[in-house]
């Protein structure tokens, strides 16, 4: 017998205190997957790490990132900062009154004039004068250099960047107000044309006159009159996670040697 006032130590395995375990359904039975080899279909997995990608697609990969590693000088760092979407989308809402005439339309207004001039009239009073977005980069630079053009529309991502890089510092020295715009696609769906580099509105009507006023004004506000900032500005200089940590790794050990 135990001693008096101490209480036996409880049984390790009480029968009163037995785990309770839901009963097993005997209609569902267990099937363990095997994913051997010749076994069970592997689970989808994201492959792509390990894709052995085209190679027009490794190029604009690393073209990519070769950009944002480099320093890249003012001059062509300034195709970047492109036009906000507000006015942009004012730009093109008002040029895409102005889209050249097709090949069916040219062919028709060229019939009614031959057709006037035959019986005497002239072609004047037949078609109205045509008021259209001027592109192509050979065209667009002359109505530029002679101080022709109202607007001048600069695509971001013209390849090579040569044929453009020129034309922001030809379009302040002649007077013309200009902005960088997102897509060379973009400007070519103006002119029917799969992509442009520029487009120029040389003249509009009488009735959009106002509002191509406000536009050049927003322009020269919001974006030519900020050039003074974006022409010191360096792009690029973008470095990767691994080489910020051993940056940060070097200075930290470089704090700690002068210190001691």
């Amino acid at each position: 017998m135990p001693p008096k006032g101490k209480k036996p130590a409880p049984a390790p395995f009480s029968s009163a205190k037995a785990s309770k375990k839901a009963p097993k359904n005997p209609l569902i039975e267990k099937r363990p997957r095997s994913f051997g080899i010749g076994q069970d279909i592997q689970p989808k997995r994201n492959l792509s790490r390990f894709v052995k990608w085209p190679e027009y697609v490794r190029l604009q990969r690393q073209r990519k990132i070769l950009k944002l590693r480099l320093k890249v000088p003012p001059a062509i760092a300034q195709f970047d900062s492109v036009l906000d979407k507000n006015t942009a989308m004012q730009a093109f809402k008002l040029l895409n009154k102005y889209r050249p005439e097709t090949a069916a339309e040219k062919k028709e207004r060229l019939t009614k004039e031959a057709a006037a001039i035959t019986e005497g009239k002239k072609k004047e009073d037949v078609s109205e004068k045509p008021y259209v977005v001027k592109y192509g980069l050979n065209h667009v630079v002359g109505l530029v250099e002679n101080k022709k053009a109202q607007l001048l529309l600069i695509a971001n991502d013209v390849d090579p960047i040569e044929l453009v890089v020129y034309l922001p510092a030809l379009a302040r020295k002649m007077g013309v107000p200009y902005a960088i715009v997102k897509g060379k696609a973009r400007l070519g769906t103006l002119v029917h044309k799969k992509t442009a580099a520029v487009v120029a509105v040389t003249e509009v009507r009488s009735e959009d006159k106002a509002e191509l006023a406000t536009l050049v004004s927003a322009i020269k506000s919001n974006y030519v009159d900020k050039f003074d900032e974006t022409r010191r500005k360096w792009g690029g200089g973008i470095m990767g996670a691994k080489t910020n940590s051993k940056l940060e790794k070097r200075r930290k050990a470089l704090e700690s040697a002068i210190k001691v």
